[in-house]
């Protein structure tokens, strides 16, 4: 006679569960899948670290390139200036920790002149004003939005931004069309190449 693997009670089936041990496997299953159960905080969570390294990989691969383009590079952002924070204030909404995570990454400085640079990673290549003020004005205004994805190294200002232009898979926005920077396009190609090697499983 068959028997249930958990309780050993009768059973249809050689090596399943009864009806009383499947119900309750079935139910526990449910629970774990409910709001707030572990399985969907891990899932969060891992896509959140997800993120965190993509963006970090994109902001070395920005810092490398413009210290290789002669450029004194500062970071900026809340990880930097406020160490330990950006855990902190994970899921706080309130005026004053929206302003410390919206700083931009970089400060860079060459010739007289700094700049503001926000680096973003994304797959798909886009990026618009939604995507920087999804939480309200954006506050940095002559920053300088650097897009790092599998293919391109690009750019564009806030204030084109704010005029309804964005960066696509087919915009000619190139970091080395930027006048602001006079960069070398070779040197921006060769990162580019880390680009891919680095995203190309994303």
């Amino acid at each position: 006679m068959a028997q249930c693997t958990t309780c050993r009670e009768y059973t249809k089936f050689e090596g399943g569960l009864c009806y009383k041990c499947y119900g309750e496997k079935k139910e526990q299953k449910g629970r774990n899948e409910e709001p707030g159960s572990n399985t969907l905080k891990e899932k969060v969570n891992n896509r959140w670290v997800d993120s965190i390294i993509k963006g970090r990989i994109a902001e070395t691969i920005i810092e490398e390139l413009f210290r290789s383009l002669g450029f004194q590079v500062f970071k900026y952002g809340m990880e930097n200036t406020i160490l330990g924070i950006k855990e902190l204030l994970r899921g706080i909404k309130d005026e004053v920790a929206l302003e410390i995570k919206r700083m931009p990454d970089f400060v860079v400085f060459k010739d007289g002149e700094a700049h503001f640079i926000e680096v973003k990673f994304r797959k798909n290549e886009t990026f618009c004003l939604e995507d920087l003020e999804k939480k309200g004005d954006y506050p940095y205004f002559n920053a300088l939005i650097v897009l790092v994805s599998k293919n391109h190294i690009k750019c564009i200002s806030y204030g084109e931004l704010k005029k309804g232009k964005e960066i696509t898979p087919t915009c000619h926005n190139y970091l080395g069309n930027r006048s602001e920077f006079e960069t070398d396009k070779e040197t921006i190609k060769e990162y580019c190449e880390y680009a891919k090697k680095f995203f190309e499983a994303v």
